[in-house]
């Protein structure tokens, strides 16, 4: 993708580029730079950004504070099942385990969060079923975690993988000092303590509106209107992921940067 987007706003064209934006903060940067330079819209297709789920989510952890203050988010996916035989299932093609639907998780994440990155931590676990993959020592790992550190103390784990026997329920669970939120595809479950006695509600979540992505793409464009999947929006997660490999690869936390 990057050198098909560079080669796009060289030739003075707006860019939108398939998720994730690239596998490295380094490709990101260099697509940032240019379209910089060149004047020109670069985005991305983060039409999960008006999931209904998460949109649910933001109104009622940000704006009703239904869980109080958001100190924790884990967001895992995954069973036990071999990787498929598709581009996916390869790790230089693809990224790794955790890219495909991690970018999605982190893009939630972060629409909980307002706090920049401080460090990460990777760890994975490969060789199972790479040796019985079509891939061989290219397929994507076994399973990968991601530990963030966010700068005003709250944490996040991501969890993708294909060797999980008892996989957790739901994907996206956010613990705050008053309950916690839990994400399922057909609904959310929300937690609380009320009068010493632990309450569970469970409803629906909003319809998605993922066709925003395009409406506000043409609106900036033609009207000025705020662009919201920036590049530098886009770039956030690419950069944690891109952190959580080298750093399972090194053995040791990474600082993240901005600039």
């Amino acid at each position: 993708m990057p050198p098909l987007a560079l080669q796009c706003l060289k030739a003075g064209r707006h860019v939108v580029c398939e998720k994730p934006l690239a596998l490295t903060t380094a490709e990101c940067n260099a697509m940032m730079a240019t379209a910089k330079k060149q004047r020109l819209v670069l985005s991305t297709y983060h039409n999960r950004h008006w999931d209904g789920w998460i949109l649910r989510a933001v109104e009622q952890i940000k704006k009703n504070k239904v869980i109080g203050d958001v100190f924790r988010v884990e967001a895992h996916m995954g069973s036990y099942h071999k990787p498929g035989d598709w581009w996916r299932s390869s790790r230089s093609i693809s990224g790794g385990i955790l890219y495909d639907w991690g970018v999605h998780l982190l893009e939630y994440t972060l629409q909980l969060v307002d706090s920049e990155v401080s460090e990460v931590s990777g760890y994975s676990k490969t060789g199972f079923w790479g040796p019985q993959s079509k891939w061989k020592n290219d397929c994507i790992e076994d399973e990968g975690f991601a530990s963030i550190r966010f700068k005003n103390g709250t944490w996040a784990t991501l969890t993708i993988t294909h060797t999980d026997s008892n996989p957790k329920p739901g994907f996206l669970e956010i613990t705050g000092t008053k309950g916690t939120y839990l994400l399922e595809h057909e609904a959310y479950t929300l937690i609380r303590h009320e009068d010493g006695v632990k309450k569970s509600r469970r409803d629906k979540h909003y319809e998605s509106q993922c066709h925003l992505f395009y409406k506000n793409i043409a609106a900036h464009l033609t009207q000025g209107t705020p662009l919201i999947i920036t590049p530098e929006w886009s770039r956030r997660p690419i950069h944690i992921l891109d952190l959580a490999v080298k750093s399972a690869r090194s053995g040791k936390a990474l600082r993240a940067r901005y600039s």
